[in-house]
């Protein structure tokens, strides 16, 4: 624990200007991003006497063991600055909300030539229009449903239109009325964007135009006596209202705004976000947060504005944003929506009417939130905690391991030997700081001498890192590491309190060995054998046994279960990309745009392997050298053993044909 007076800014180093702080601990991560009008005012805050200080920011300056700052020209500058660091260093006393899922999105496809209806997660692709977020994928696939009588846009994938359009008959839904099937020339590419337009455009809100036009269309095919087509139609109309209900009016004057309601105690916090558009709710999203730094119910609107904006533009950012309390720097916050909407932004507490009462239900969602989030919680934290505390006292450990790193060998046969660094902070994993590595010392099968490499690289970087920030003695030997000194937790920089192994006495007894090559002493080493689930202790010839029912075991039992899949996933892989591998991969600073071309000119690799270093050359973008080296890589390569068709007992050649 560090006393704040040691790093201290001396009297007159603090500019009395806007900008953005990062506190670091003592092994140069950031643990810390915030923003400030006035450095000078707000830092001076952080070195007060502890006991006036808000508990968590003592806990958070006596980790700390240096601060630093960058001056900026605005508050909005300020504001754009603390994002990126939040992001970029993860800081673990900001405030971070968790979104416990990826909401699906009903995605058009408006980059495609042929514009698909879709269902859609994780980050925005450019040149596809989102609406939403919606609470369950389902919603998305009843209201596309119903849209498809009027907007029939093709929703298959790419696979699917491309057969259909070599067999020239389209699939079900082009049988049914659902689609257009723009795959055999049913549409034009220019009349089915015409649909996926129009249907963007209802989905958007515009909705009274397409129902009008519907009844006149119906009205007058009832006076032409086309009573089959007046009852489509009137089918149709019924559809899109049926569509139209799912998301009911909330705002009458077609307001486009997003609410956000907040429900918070001294621990943790819940954001409720409704979006409305057209004057409709479409979509709903929520987080929940830990409170670990002392923040206002203004900072918490602050932080929920930048998770949901920040990665954002043009419309995906409303006209009018609806929050239960105001920034402290509202304008400036104001200032950056509108230039990540590219118009003005109205960021306003609403005060009577519709709107009122809208945020009221969203504060009730979010209250309903905090409330399940800490049903389901509670018992999770004292689980986690009880863990860690009978792991401490099992193997004997000054203090709780907050932080457990776990190392895993894999491999096949003893080819593609790979491990894995998993970690969990808090018994919870912290996937960012998960690790792979490749076993370079050796061949072979060996899990003994490669859990010593591993945990020797593993640590050799740690110490480089403490060499680094002056930590290290002139007399440790250490590998330098190739990172900058940038303060990002994505490294090998912070140690952890126990290192678990995946297997028994010999694992064991290799971590530790490679730990006291480096003069490492401070931490823990244990091994947890599969066949008895036995934690194993250096220099123990007896086992210790937790108990079946120990949350203890259970967690040590994840975390090297977590370790034993990550392997696995890379082992795996590894494999299939040798599998893959091609005799041109052996040609230095040959890419696969050339290597396809190389393919698609001789029309396969033994048809390539016969070209003469002459005809190689006429390959454009081969010069005599590069035809040279792709010639001797194909001389040098054995020739693959030839597939068999297990069906006709033939053997195919490299270039698609068969012989008998």
């Amino acid at each position: 624990m560090a006393d704040p007076s040691s790093y201290r800014p001396k009297p007159g180093q603090i500019p009395d200007t806007p900008g953005v702080y990062k506190f670091r601990d003592e092994h140069r991560r950031v643990i810390y991003v915030g923003k400030a009008k006035s450095l000078k005012q707000r830092l001076a805050n952080y070195f007060q006497p502890l006991a006036s200080l808000h508990p968590r920011t003592a806990t958070m300056v006596t980790t700390a063991a240096s601060v630093e700052w960058t001056v900026v020209s605005t508050e909005v500058e300020a504001l754009q600055l603390e994002y990126s660091w939040i992001k970029e260093y993860d800081p673990r006393f900001n405030v971070k909300y968790r979104d416990d899922k990826s909401y699906p999105y009903l995605a058009v496809t408006l980059n495609e030539e042929f514009p698909r209806v879709q269902v859609m997660r994780g980050h925005k692709k450019k040149g596809v229009r989102y609406f939403g977020p919606y609470a369950h994928a389902w919603a998305i696939r009843e209201t596309v449903d119903l849209m498809l009588r009027v907007f029939p846009v093709r929703t298959c994938s790419a696979g699917v239109f491309r057969n259909a359009a070599s067999a020239g008959r389209p699939c079900l839904l082009g049988y049914i009325g659902k689609c257009s099937a723009p795959c055999v020339g049913r549409v034009s590419p220019e009349e089915h964007r015409e649909l996926a337009d129009e249907f963007c455009d209802f989905m958007a809100g515009r909705t009274g135009t397409y129902i009008r036009r519907l009844e006149k269309q119906m009205t007058a095919a009832a006076e032409e006596m086309e009573y089959e087509r007046a009852a489509r139609l009137r089918d149709d109309i019924e559809a899109l209202r049926r569509a139209m209900e799912k998301s009911a009016v909330v705002l009458a004057d077609a307001t486009d705004a997003d609410l956000i309601a907040l429900a918070e105690d001294e621990l943790e916090a819940a954001v409720q976000i409704f979006h409305v558009r057209g004057g409709r709710v479409r979509g709903q999203r929520g987080w929940v947060t830990d409170k670990v730094e002392a923040v206002s119910t203004g900072g918490l609107v602050e932080h929920a504005l930048q998770q949901l904006y920040g990665e954002e533009s043009g419309d995906a950012v409303p006209k009018e944003v609806l929050v239960p309390a105001l920034p402290e720097d509202a304008e400036a916050v104001t200032q950056w929506l509108s230039g990540r909407r590219g118009s003005q932004v109205s960021l306003r507490i609403p005060q009577r009417g519709d709107k009122k009462d809208l945020m009221a239900t969203v504060a009730r969602n979010a209250q309903q939130a905090l409330v399940l989030h800490k049903t389901k919680r509670a018992s999770d934290l004292t689980t986690r905690s009880r863990a860690l505390e009978e792991i401490a006292e099992a193997l004997d450990l000054e203090s709780a391991p907050l932080r457990i790193e776990c190392f895993d060998i894999s491999h096949l046969q003893g080819e593609d030997v790979v491990a894995s660094m998993v970690v969990f902070e808090d018994g919870l994993p912290r996937k960012s700081e998960y690790r792979r590595f490749q076993i370079k010392g050796f061949e072979g099968q060996d899990d003994v001498r490669s859990m010593h490499e591993v945990i020797g690289r593993r640590f050799r970087r740690y110490l480089a890192e403490k060499e680094k920030t002056g930590e290290w003695g002139e007399d440790g030997e250490v590998a330098v590491d190739e990172a900058g000194d940038d303060g990002r937790p994505k490294r090998f920089a912070y140690p952890p309190q126990l290192v678990v192994v995946d297997g028994g006495q010999p694992q064991v007894a290799a971590a530790r060995r490679a730990l006291d090559e480096l003069g490492i002493d401070d931490v823990a080493v244990c091994g947890l054998a599969k066949r008895l689930e036995e934690v194993w202790l250096p220099g123990e010839d007896d086992p210790v046994v937790l108990p079946r029912s120990s949350e203890g075991l259970y967690l040590l039992q994840r975390v090297r279960d977590t370790a034993h899949d990550f392997a696995i996933r890379y082992q795996r892989s590894k494999r299939t990309k040798r599998l893959r591998s091609s005799p041109l991969d052996a040609v230095p600073g040959l890419g696969d745009t050339r290597k396809q071309a190389l393919i698609k000119h001789f029309g396969s690799v033994k048809r390539l392997r016969q070209a003469t270093i002459e005809q190689i050359c006429e390959v454009p973008g081969f010069g005599r050298k590069t035809a040279e080296a792709v010639a001797v890589a194909l001389a040098q390569a054995a020739p693959a053993a030839p597939a068999v068709n297990t069906a006709t007992g033939e053997i195919m050649e490299d270039d698609g044909g068969t012989t008998a």
